[in-house]
């Protein structure tokens, strides 16, 4: 059965056994309480998209490929490959795959696609029951109703970004007739979801810890929908509905990539989200607002030591360590999930990002790497200038030195020391001490396609390199969590300064900051040089504001829709991945040592450099880019094709453009 059927069409089995239409009116609406429990349940179906299966993907731009082999059934793959209908039972992608249950603290069961209609089902049934809420404080009514119309345009927000214009569920439908609502346009489905993300804004608070239920349920109120959230993601749907690929085709229900111009936008569109992300930003100047751009501030930016330990620091938005398995996302954090099972990260997400030569990284021999590419487009230099811009100053010979220090904290590059423990000469870890610091260059220790880098990095903004088995930051011990935020903070302001630069604003609701201003706060928070004089109006300045979003939220799973909604999917550079190829500039020296039966082999001691250097300042000769994958995207893969078996329901669902 198909889950556009499950919405209410002539397969009514499930809605005749759905849960929430067995819960009495009388029991599950009649206080704050009940409600709130009936509501609960829909937060707990958000996917965990780190960690909603063993080996996970959600990178599914030029930002990241595979390991050769061992990634080949990943969905990052299939993507390269162009068979994006593998989404459809793929069960390493939290939007797709089957075995959903809504009840369920399991993380393995909640994707997107498997409890879309269900939730926005509840909303609905919720919206017309709120009347049944008689003993209940109109602060508990607004409660209820802003998190109903939040979450229904939430589910079918996450729904149109990848599949087009939908239905717009918004009333509960019977399930002894046939569906027949018809598909959106997809710029309609987005003003629909903007329309409800803004009337919860109306109802929801800016702090749930100011609200007396809240108040009742004081330091667990985390995850809860807030009106900065609702506010945020009202202007998202209308940047999206404004974005180059809708403006060329506004009226589309898939809107193909017809326009040339990749910087066109529908100003008027753009304006009135710009006016939702002003009202979002404007609203941290009041006190009891919860949310604040945490520290970026390094004593030691490779390991991640904060130079004080008590505030929170960047890394906390995506991992914490040592602390009792405590969910992260700080006070950065504008909407997640509730997280699924505390001590999940070890078991699978923490191991897919270091080498598994040797099973230095343990288990599943999976792992994600960043692109060079992508690499090299999105982290510029400390100058802030791209690496290709004549003024930037880059040095192909010194390709790690000054460059954006968000590079430092995120990229794992040549030299770098991955394992902080000593390892020995001899001994049965002797084979281990060439992988002690990364040997990058083509050819090198830790090149090895199916093993080890294929692209010259790894990446550890979402886990520590320390998760290793020296190290061990996935052993208990470390009480080692990681979770990936759906939205947070700092994507406001380069949301806000796209819509000002789409719209020819100046500022938009009530917030004092422009375009150039809103990226500098990111900036000034890392210790990277503001936007300078030349890239600060026209096509120069979007393109700062779209490599600056590269940068700030590589590797959050963004990137697909980015380049999706900019038209850029299928053009060049955007529609390859590649390597860094290079030649360390050292003595090459060779050392023997002996393992731990005895047995004496030689090991290249270039990495001795680098216990006495700083990699950043390491020379190479050589310095280019490879092509790896060129992927065959045409305009259908803009968007997902849906399964046959949805397209075939009645006669005004149709699959999408070219498949």
């Amino acid at each position: 059965m198909g889950t556009l059927a499950l919405m209410g069409s002539s397969c009514t089995d499930y809605l005749d056994k759905e849960p929430s239409s067995e819960v009495s009116s009388e029991v599950a609406f009649q206080n704050f309480t009940n409600f709130q429990g009936f509501v609960e349940e829909i937060y707990n179906c958000i996917p965990d998209k780190e960690s909603c299966y063993w080996c996970t993907t959600f990178n599914w731009g030029e930002d990241e490929i595979m390991n050769a082999g061992e990634g080949d059934s990943h969905f990052s793959h299939q993507m390269d490959l162009g068979n994006l209908k593998s989404w459809y039972s793929n069960p390493q992608t939290y939007f797709g795959g089957a075995g959903v249950d809504a009840t369920s603290d399991n993380k393995f069961s909640h994707r997107i696609w498997g409890h879309a209609f269900y939730c926005i089902r509840k909303c609905n049934l919720g919206i017309e029951n709120l009347a049944l809420m008689t003993s209940a404080t109109q602060e508990e009514r607004n409660l209820i109703e802003g998190q109903l119309y939040f979450f229904r345009a939430w589910w079918h927000e996450e729904l149109v970004q990848y599949l087009g214009g939908l239905p717009y569920i918004d009333k509960v439908l019977d399930g002894g007739q046939a569906l027949q609502e018809p598909r959106l346009s997809y710029r309609e489905c987005c003003e629909r979801i903007a329309a409800d993300f803004a009337k919860a804004a109306e109802l929801l608070p800016i702090s749930w810890e100011e609200t007396t239920p809240g108040k009742a349920n004081s330091g667990h109120n985390q995850v809860r929908v807030t009106r900065t959230a609702a506010l945020a993601y009202a202007g998202k749907a209308l940047l999206w509905a404004a974005s180059p690929l809708t403006a060329g085709d506004p009226d589309a229900i898939a809107p193909q990539p017809k326009s040339t111009n990749t910087y066109a936008y529908d100003q008027a569109k753009a304006g009135q989200a710009a006016e939702y992300f002003g009202k979002a930003l404007a609203e941290l100047n009041n006190p009891k607002n919860p949310y604040k751009l945490v520290k970026f501030d390094y004593s030691d930016i490779y390991n991640h030591v904060e130079t004080t330990t008590s505030d929170n620091n960047y890394h906390e938005i995506f991992y914490t360590v040592s602390q009792n398995w405590m969910q992260p996302g700080s006070t950065e954090c504008i909407f997640r999930g509730p997280g699924h099972e505390g001590n999940g990260t070890n078991w699978n997400f923490a191991k897919l990002w270091g080498s598994k030569i040797n099973s230095m990284v343990e288990h599943d021999k999976i792992i994600h790497m960043p692109t060079a590419n992508y690499v090299n487009y999105a982290y510029g230099m400390a100058n802030g200038r791209a690496i290709d811009d004549p003024q930037s100053g880059f040095d192909p010979t010194h390709p790690f030195k000054d460059r954006d220090p968000r590079f430092y904290h995120d990229i794992i590059f040549d030299g770098f020391r991955f394992v902080t423990t000593t390892i020995g000469e001899e001994g049965d870890d002797a084979s281990f001490r060439e992988q002690q610091y990364c040997d990058f260059e083509t050819g090198g220790t830790m090149r090895d396609n199916s093993l080890g880098s294929r692209t010259g990095y790894f990446t550890q903004k979402l886990t520590p390199h320390q998760c290793n088995k020296f190290d061990n930051y996935y052993g208990w011990s470390f009480s080692l969590q990681a979770y990936l935020p759906y939205m947070r903070l700092a994507e406001i302001y380069l949301l806000y300064a796209e819509a000002l630069a789409a719209s020819g604003k100046n500022t938009a609701g009530g917030c004092a900051l422009t375009v150039v201003d809103a990226i500098n706060v990111l900036r000034n928070r890392v210790g990277c040089a503001e936007v300078a004089d030349d890239l600060k109006t026209g096509n120069a300045l979007m393109e700062t504001i779209r490599r600056e979003r590269a940068c700030e939220l590589a590797f959050e799973g963004f990137r697909w829709n980015d380049l999706q909604r900019w038209c850029l999917l299928d053009k060049a550079p955007y529609n390859v991945k590649q390597s860094a190829e290079f030649s360390r500039v050292m003595a090459n020296e060779n050392l023997n040592v002996k393992d731990g039966s005895g047995n004496t082999f030689t090991i290249s001691v270039e990495n001795e450099w680098y216990r006495n250097n700083d990699p950043r300042d390491a020379e190479v000769k050589g310095w280019s880019l490879k092509t790896i994958v060129e992927r065959p995207f045409t305009a259908k893969h803009y968007w997902f094709p849906f399964p046959d078996s949805e397209v075939y329901l009645y006669e005004d669902f149709s699959q999408n453009p070219g498949w």
